[in-house]
């Protein structure tokens, strides 16, 4: 069963959602700075960025969640059974992710438990952003809190 047809009473503990991936361009990096306002140099300056620890320019952190909304997005976790996004969780940041660098969600099903409305439950989905062209490593992790629609 694919994530877009489920309910809350369908997912389990320990699932596993796939998410497709994106590559994280330069347009990605520009078009964020002009929409959050933040030009901190280690996102807008080679120079700047080569000499610092990172060695090169890197993504935002919180352009690597919201580029990670949008593949839990495509996964299916936000579909029409999905009644809000509550918040997230915990969220830590381990490592960068560079211009260039591909990028996929990990999504696993933490928890779940009914909302004091029966019709209703709230799912926590435990995320890791994997960066597939750095071996894998987890750039940053937390959890995701839905509520979803459940079965008549």
């Amino acid at each position: 069963m694919h994530a877009l047809d489920k309910y809350f009473d369908d997912y389990q503990p320990g699932e596993v959602v796939p998410a497709p991936s994106r590559t994280i361009t330069e347009a990605d990096v520009v078009n964020f700075a002009g929409l959050s306002g933040d030009y901190h140099p280690l996102h807008m300056d080679d120079l700047f960025a080569r000499q610092s620890r990172f060695g090169a320019r890197i993504a935002h952190g919180m352009l690597t969640i919201t580029i990670a909304s949008g593949l839990l997005y495509a996964a299916g976790i936000s579909s029409d059974k999905s009644m809000a996004f509550l918040g997230i969780k915990g969220w830590d940041f381990k490592a960068p992710v560079y211009l260039g660098d591909t990028i996929t969600v990990r999504i696993t099903v933490a928890e779940k438990h009914e909302s004091r409305r029966p019709e209703r439950g709230i799912i926590t989905f435990r995320c890791q952003v994997v960066n597939l062209s750095r071996d894998g490593e987890v750039a940053c992790e937390g959890d995701w809190v839905q509520m979803y629609r459940r079965r008549a």
